[in-house]
């Protein structure tokens, strides 16, 4: 016998009737708007990847005999699974056991094995997944660039057809449903509603409860102050928390893509309050959230208004002529570009350089590669050069979609059918706290480093005027990368070690670019590689490489030790040198969203 509405209860007719009314009313607002902007929105509709899909399959029809036997295996497969699946449902034995990888977190129900037509479901589909990705990725003669854009939008077609995101094939969603009357799927449909609202359109999909965060009070807490501000950045220097400091103090170049608090979401995970703990004298750059009035700003205007002025303010602000540095990200871009300027121009305040998952030779940039060709990017200059800038909420989602199943479709299924409220969960509310480009900064970064990979080229690039070259930087280098990470694959990080003239340490940790770089040695994961030896084949190095448990932090304070001087000046108070502080940490541009 099936649920009743005494059992479960019912649904309210007038809520749903309210509901509707408001859901018609925002869907075609919604679609209106979509229609009105596709033009200047859509990069990857039309031409530019339908081109792509005719060329592979003008390629696959080209070799009719493959196709006929990639289709004749798949029907085996069917069949072999057919016949195991029966004969489970028979009380037998299923020699066929098709599982998903070990991350993958779609199937984590236990109906998906259990039940015997949920089990059939989750290995038909992931048959067919297997089956077609293979195919695709099998066929020969397609230049490396339309290979990688049908790979990557083929995964996110078969991802979006995963049972998982449909409520009849979803058994969670089911029982959700029958034990509550249906009250997750009006819960859902309330929240879907609420997100279309809260992004004027643009469905943007709640992550974390963002009203758990507050900058300043249970997020971004490190105590400091602003002592610099200018159009494009604010410098925060961050209280000493020990009895002497090292003599030379610590400036970290954060991504202006995303907020610098990735860096700071809470004491027992930040990484700028655990370097204040071992005697650093911490400076972090607070990028501007910028809008159209700063749509001329250049590559040029973030070196120089944003690393070269906070070392002058730094020098103010503590005495010290000399710094060390951190780049994160395209933060680290900026700082070995910088680096190779100060080079031609003979300014060697920074005595050393960290980058943390930075890519300076983007010959191979994973799948951010598929976004980027000159068709595309011709596009996308249109659309900013419109606006003055590109929207955060647009790069947000290019990021959404290299993790789609995690980023994307979870929260699907979490918000909109099961109707739950997401997680306050901080890196997910700062993953949500997207940030602006400027459109002629963005322009050349896109075009000059990652489409023509002129970062690499001695004198490809020139800033203010001065032609630069990587191979001038001759500091102490420490270079980190994690195995996973999909934004700054770690292969193509490590082509900088042929790059760079001085000494250098290369250190691979594990998982990706956020959770591999904010590792507090407390929670002992994941774990690094470290190597003496820089050989040309990252393969290479990796064989021979020593593994470590736990975070690779420990092992930059060592190593940055001895870069910083000794450990007896006594600590620096914000505001107390000859730059005042302008306000609280965490200031001003970082409260813009």
């Amino acid at each position: 016998m099936g649920p009743t509405s005494e059992t479960y209860g019912v649904v309210n007719s007038e809520s749903v009737a309210e509901l509707s009314m408001r859901f018609q009313r925002i869907i075609s607002e919604y679609f209106a708007k979509q229609m009105a902007e596709s033009s200047l929105t859509d990069l990857n509709s039309g031409s530019h990847l339908g081109n792509a899909f005719i060329e592979l399959t003008a390629k696959m029809m080209a070799n009719p005999a493959k196709l006929a036997e990639n289709q004749l295996a798949l029907w085996q497969d069917y069949l072999n699974l057919w016949t195991a699946s029966s004969s489970r449902m028979m009380g037998g034995e299923s020699p066929v056991d098709i599982q998903p990888e070990p991350e993958d977190r779609r199937f984590g129900h236990e109906s998906w094995n259990e039940n015997d037509v949920f089990n059939f479901i989750k290995q038909s589909y992931l048959l067919t997944a297997n089956w077609l990705t293979s195919v695709v990725g099998d066929v020969e003669g397609m230049d490396d660039k339309t290979a990688r854009k049908v790979n990557f939008y083929t995964r996110q077609f078969v991802n979006a057809l995963s049972p998982s995101n449909f409520i009849a094939t979803n058994p969670e969603v089911i029982s959700e449903t029958f034990e509550t009357g249906g009250e997750n799927l009006v819960n859902g449909i309330e929240n879907l509603l609420d997100d279309l609202e809260q992004s004027k359109g643009q469905l943007r999909i709640t992550m974390s409860d963002e009203a758990s965060f507050k900058l300043g009070e249970n997020i971004a807490t490190t105590p400091g102050k602003v002592v610099y501000r200018n159009d494009l950045v604010e410098l925060i220097q961050y209280a000493p928390t020990t009895k002497k400091v090292f003599k030379t103090p610590l400036l970290i170049i954060t991504p202006w893509i995303n907020k610098y608090y990735i860096l700071d979401l809470r004491p027992q995970n930040s990484l700028i309050k655990w370097a204040t703990d071992q005697g650093h004298t911490v400076f972090v750059t607070s990028w501007v959230n910028p809008d159209e009035s700063f749509a001329g700003k250049t590559f040029d205007d973030y070196m120089q208004e944003g690393i070269l002025d906070s070392l002058t303010a730094i020098n103010k602000a503590t005495g010290e002529v000399d710094c060390n540095a951190i780049g994160y990200c395209i933060g680290g871009t900026l700082l070995a570009a910088t680096l190779a300027y100060m080079a031609a121009v003979k300014d060697t305040r920074i005595k050393s350089a960290t980058f943390l998952s930075t890519l300076v030779d983007f010959a191979d940039p994973g799948d951010l590669g598929v976004f980027i060709d000159k068709e595309q990017l011709d596009d996308l200059d249109e659309m900013m050069f419109e606006r003055g800038y590109l929207d955060g909420t647009e790069m947000a989602s290019t990021f959404n979609m290299m993790r789609d199943n995690d980023l994307i479709w979870s929260f699907v299924v979490n918000n909109y059918m099961l109707g739950k409220a997401p997680f306050p969960f901080d890196l997910l509310y700062w993953n949500s706290d997207s940030t602006r480009m400027p459109a002629a900064m963005h322009s050349f970064y896109l075009r000059k480093m990652y489409l023509e990979n002129k970062l690499v080229e001695p004198g490809g690039i020139e800033l203010s005027g001065v032609p630069i070259d990587l191979r001038q930087i001759k500091i102490p280098i420490y270079m980190l990368s994690t195995r996973d990470d999909h934004i700054a694959p770690w292969k193509s990080t490590y082509k900088a070690t042929a790059l760079y003239s001085g000494p250098l340490r290369f250190v691979l940790a594990g998982s990706g670019h956020i959770a591999g770089v904010v590792n507090p040695p407390a929670k002992e994961k994941y774990g690094y590689w470290t190597n003496s030896k820089t050989p040309k084949n990252p393969d290479t190095w990796l064989k021979s490489a020593k593994q470590t448990k736990g975070s690779w932090w420990p092992d930059w304070a060592d190593w940055i030790k001895k870069q910083a001087g000794k450990k007896d000046v006594a600590p620096r108070k914000p505001g107390t040198g000859k730059l005042k502080a302008l306000e609280d940490a965490p200031g001003s541009y970082v409260r813009v969203r």
